[in-house]
Formats: C-alpha cells, sequence, structure tokens
C-alpha cells in the first residue's frame, strides 16, 4: 500500500471476514440489441475479505462457479456457458484476488486482478460501505457495494452478431455489481 494513514471508519474491525451467501449477489449487466441492458447473476460464489489494524491493509479474494450463470433464460444460460462465451468446462471459475486498496477523493477502491476464460486483467472496484454492525443471531457483519466494468473481449468473449438495423447484438462493457455482506470469523 501507498497510504501508509491510518483510517478511521466506524465499526471497524480488524479480523477475516467470510461472505454471507444468503444477503449478498454477483451480478453483471450488458448491453444487448443496442437499446436495453440485459442482467444476470452467478449463483454460486465465494469470498473472503481479511481486515488489517489499517483498512488500506484489507485483502480479498473471491470466485464465482460460472455454471451457476442465471440470466432468467435457459437457452442463453447455456449458450453462456459454451465456448462461444464463458466456456464453463475448461474454465469452470471466474476469480478476483485483490492487491490493494486505495482512496480518492473520499472513494474506497479496491484494485486487483480479475481472471475470466484463464486470462488476468487488473480490475478496481468502487467500494462503497454500507457500514458495520451485529444481526440478531450474534454476528458481527459488515455490507457494501462494490462496481466496476470490464470489456469482455479482453477476456476472450468475443461472441457477437450484426443486426439489420445496425448495431452489433452485445455491447463490449459488462458491468459487475457485487451486493456484499460478511460475518467477521470468530
Amino acid at each position: 500500500m501507498s497510504d501508509t494513514n491510518v483510517l478511521s471508519i466506524p465499526g471497524y474491525k480488524a479480523g477475516t471476514w467470510t461472505i454471507d451467501k444468503t444477503h449478498s449477489s454477483v451480478s453483471f449487466s450488458i448491453r444487448h440489441i443496442v437499446i436495453s441492458k440485459v442482467k444476470g447473476t452467478f449463483d454460486d460464489f465465494d469470498a473472503t475479505f481479511v481486515t488489517g489494524e489499517n483498512p488500506l491493509q484489507t485483502s480479498v479474494t473471491a470466485s464465482a462457479q460460472v455454471v451457476s450463470i442465471n440470466t432468467n433464460e435457459p437457452g442463453r444460460d447455456g449458450h453462456l456457458r459454451t465456448g462461444d462465451f464463458f466456456d464453463a468446462e475448461t474454465y469452470p471459475t471466474i476469480g478476483f484476488v485483490s492487491t490493494g486498496v486505495r482512496v480518492v477523493k473520499d472513494e474506497y477502491l479496491v484494485d486487483g486482478n480479475i481472471t475470466i476464460k484463464g486470462v488476468t486483467k487488473p480490475a478496481t472496484f468502487e467500494f462503497e460501505f454500507g457500514g458495520f454492525g451485529g444481526d440478531p443471531y450474534g454476528n458481527y457483519k459488515f455490507g457494501a457495494t462494490a462496481k466496476t466494468e470490464v470489456n469482455r473481449e479482453d477476456f476472450g468473449l468475443t461472441y457477437n452478431a450484426a443486426l439489420e438495423t445496425g448495431g452489433m447484438l452485445l455491447g463490449d462493457k459488462v458491468t459487475i455489481t457485487l451486493e456484499l455482506q460478511a460475518a467477521l470469523n470468530a
């Protein structure tokens, strides 16, 4: 970390946090036929956060199982699992490993490397804390939203089709949004 200043975040605790899958989601959206966006989720995912005494020393490892892709259209989901897109049989996991946390103009940014279809590229998630607090079962949790945008073609996801009306079936930019809730391990 280049910034050695200790930040103060109300309720912040150092430790290892495990994602609460019941209260979290991994979603994406992509432009479709130029006029709208199609959204989907990865329903099988995992993440661990290790927070240091200084929040800027936090690390994140996360993954999503490609076979769990869900766009609410089984035919499209099956196509997305093929070699035209993710090739789930050969590349079953999408992964993210952080390389640093920084603050720019009061905004938390989590830098790291995202791996899709065997290709690893840098990505920066904008990270918005929802806060810290206890749940009714005695767990101490944090909530946050994280968002980034990637170019799918950078990861070998190049399938597309020209439209008769002009433009392409799919956009290049994919927005990835994470709604996160994690519990501090005892």
